[in-house]
């Protein structure tokens, strides 16, 4: 197995098969420079992509790899595309350099928001970094086992009334209506979810894939990515300080590690 790459701004653990899973919200570090310019609470990282390392824990030992990031989604999001266009048309959205909470309060004292040049620079200095690691991790991929998938995590608040509407089910798997990923692999990974009845699920909801799932979901290519958006009361408290809720993680986290098996598993017709 490859050695770790280690960067100021991420690290990537290579594995032995076909799989990288990519978790770009778990960072939380905020450059000292930016700090004074957000208001208090914005310090405490609070739409953070809580504990997915931990609860993730069968990834490295199953032979996929794994990117995570060091800064928070606050500094920039590495799940927004670099030229800024939202996501969800239609919908409220948090920008690529965000600008607000989930609650759709502000995240910067008034008259101090990141301007044009300095959104370039935070894509220069974080973003492309991320990206290109990643894109060259899944050609690494392609090459060495004539396909490459892309599992990428992420966790939310299930109520948050500015971004949708009700209470997301537990877990949301998006594979931009089944353009991201061979169908195949969408039906498989679709009955692992439908076979349980523990956690409620759906299969391109209101979570359908962000950027990273759009871009490198090129199944005609042999690039296979899917994203599963999953509410944070599936295995933690979902207010301050976020704690992890040991008995609640070890319910899903078998679930978890099926999903990843089966993309291990999974080869194209």
């Amino acid at each position: 197995m490859k050695p770790p790459i280690h960067t100021d701004s991420f690290t990537l653990y290579p594995g032995s098969g076909a799989l990288l899973v990519s978790m770009p919200h778990v960072g939380t570090v905020i450059p000292h420079e930016l700090q004074s310019r957000l208001v208090e609470r914005a310090l405490q990282v609070e739409d953070t992509d809580w504990h997915l390392e931990a609860l993730y824990d069968c990834v490295r030992a199953s032979g996929a790899g794994l990117i995570v990031p060091r800064y928070s989604r606050y500094v920039i999001d590495l799940n927004r595309p670099s030229e800024n266009t939202p996501m969800y048309a239609g919908s409220n959205n948090t920008e690529l350099c965000p600008t607000r909470f989930f609650t759709g309060e502000p995240l910067y004292r008034a008259g101090l928001e990141p301007d044009g040049a300095e959104i370039a620079h935070r894509v220069a200095r974080y973003w492309a970094p991320y990206h290109g690691a990643l894109e060259a991790e899944l050609r690494r991929l392609h090459q060495t086992h004539g396909r490459a998938l892309l599992f990428d995590a992420h966790s939310i608040h299930s109520e948050l009334p500015w971004l949708f509407e009700g209470q997301l089910p537990d877990l949301n798997l998006g594979t931009v209506d089944g353009r991201s990923c061979a169908p195949s692999l969408r039906a498989a990974l679709a009955q692992l979810l439908s076979a349980q009845s523990h956690f409620s699920q759906v299969v391109d909801g209101r979570f359908k894939g962000g950027h990273i799932t759009r871009h490198y979901g090129r199944p005609s290519q042999g690039w296979h990515a899917v994203q599963l958006e999953m509410c944070w009361r599936c295995y933690m408290h979902e207010q301050a300080p976020y704690v992890l809720d040991a008995e609640r993680a070890e319910q899903v986290r078998p679930l978890l590690q099926d999903l990843v098996n089966s993309m291990l598993a999974w080869k194209p017709e």
